[in-house]
């Protein structure tokens, strides 16, 4: 038998790749050749022989239809500073894997801030755009960055693709690579191909086989307890009726809703938000099933609202926004909504996306994030490497402290 041939390429556009063999990439099959034996928020011992990949079930991100309609839509292109650069290893003209990849002018809209180490080269003389970004845009979630296809050899392709980071960095004249939110197997690996490693923080909820919100309740302390049920009465004392809204339930008027307050909230958050309208219709027709909308009312008119996007086990929250200011709403719309929905539907995770210590007392808790980073310049590697060091450690340490004072009930308090 003649031996396999692979070979890498480099695409302007998820729409150059079929649909078929992007996803079956992004989301391979379950049953991997022992991958899904990796749980990727455990620590990873080196020696263990675990590979790249985990199985971790279905992510809505890494999938055709949303990067398609963030492309299509706009949203991230050229234009707006976020060039894709798709990466394809081919196995004997097949697509075995593929990294979601793009080439940027800016580091907007990443979650993961590096204009530190871009100001820092500037000043010395460097050039740190372009750069390579391996990331879901405008997307703090994490999920799988190396996208290998079920059946084949996942550390082959795996690595394949990581000196093809590099390569692709060389080709483009980008200063580095950023393959950010990845999971912590990924990150491990890319590591042993010339990746700096870093972490961060984010809080998650996760479900403890509740049957009822009222059983998440009941583990909190007493002081939390009864100020989250005053916050979800509070929210809706204007008279606001709260309406959870997936597939066909969400028409285009919601839509239309939505986006107003998207604009309106974002403008003052970011000063130009990200996404554009037809973004949000390609979602709607491609993937309704995998949006949980949530949306306020208040005389006979949608006022705030949130998106979610639902994965095998996580709910992901993603962006907010609002034309009319209710104390609590916030905390009602993108919180304990999803918390109630992922029991419902008994999902494991809540990822409420970036930042935001006030989750705690709503019971999200610390977790910490990935991502790994390629710097082509000796000199700025070294700079990098050693303020990464102490930013792990710092990372470690308050996510540790920040569970330690967590929401939930001791186990000799007295739950009344």
């Amino acid at each position: 038998m003649a031996p396999s041939e692979i070979s890498l390429e480099a695409v302007p556009s998820v729409s150059d790749i079929p649909a078929e063999d992007w996803d079956a990439c992004a989301n391979p099959a379950p049953g991997s050749a022992g991958l899904e034996e990796l749980d990727t928020l455990a620590p990873i011992d080196p020696a263990d022989g675990s590979c790249v990949r985990s199985n971790q079930g279905y992510n809505p991100f890494v999938s055709h239809a949303f990067l398609s309609a963030v492309e299509t839509s706009g949203s991230a292109c050229a234009r707006t500073g976020w060039g894709p650069r798709h990466l394809l290893a081919k196995l004997d003209g097949g697509i075995a894997g593929i990294v979601p990849c793009y080439l940027k002018s800016h580091s907007q809209g990443e979650y993961v801030f590096d204009r530190g180490w871009a100001d820092a080269y500037e000043r010395a003389g460097g050039r740190y755009y372009p750069k390579l970004q391996a990331s879901v845009p405008f997307t703090p979630a994490t999920g799988p960055r190396l996208l290998i296809r079920h059946g084949v050899d996942a550390d082959v392709i795996g690595g394949t693709l990581a000196t093809g980071l590099v390569a692709l960095c060389e080709a483009t004249k980008a200063s580095s690579v950023h393959v950010t939110f990845a999971r912590q197997a990924e990150q491990k690996f890319l590591a042993e191909h010339e990746f700096l490693e870093r972490t961060d923080q984010q809080f998650h909820w996760h479900n403890q086989g509740y049957a009822s919100f009222d059983d998440f309740l009941a583990t909190l302390n007493s002081r939390h307890r009864k100020a989250i049920k005053r916050e979800r009465r509070e929210a809706l004392s204007a008279g606001i009726t709260i309406h959870a809204l997936t597939g066909s339930d969400i028409t285009e008027d919601a839509w239309d809703a939505f986006f107003e307050f998207y604009m309106e909230t974002g403008s003052r958050k970011w000063g130009r938000p990200y996404l554009t309208r037809k973004f949000f219709s390609l979602i709607g027709e491609s993937m309704s099933r995998d949006v949980l909308l949530v949306m306020a009312k208040r005389d006979g008119r949608w006022i705030a609202g949130a998106i979610n996007f639902i994965g095998s086990d996580t709910l992901f929250g993603r962006n907010w926004g609002a034309i009319e200011h209710h104390p609590f709403l916030h905390f009602e719309v993108c919180y304990y909504q999803a918390i109630d929905f992922a029991i419902k539907r008994g999902l494991k995770t809540v990822e409420a996306g970036a930042q935001g210590e006030h989750k705690i007392a709503r019971g999200y808790l610390p977790q910490t994030t990935y991502s790994a980073h390629y710097i082509a310049d000796p000199g700025l590697r070294r700079a990098i490497a050693d303020y990464l060091k102490r930013e792990r450690a710092y990372v470690a340490e308050a996510g540790r402290e920040l569970t330690e004072a967590g929401p939930f009930r001791k186990t000799d308090e007295d739950p009344a």
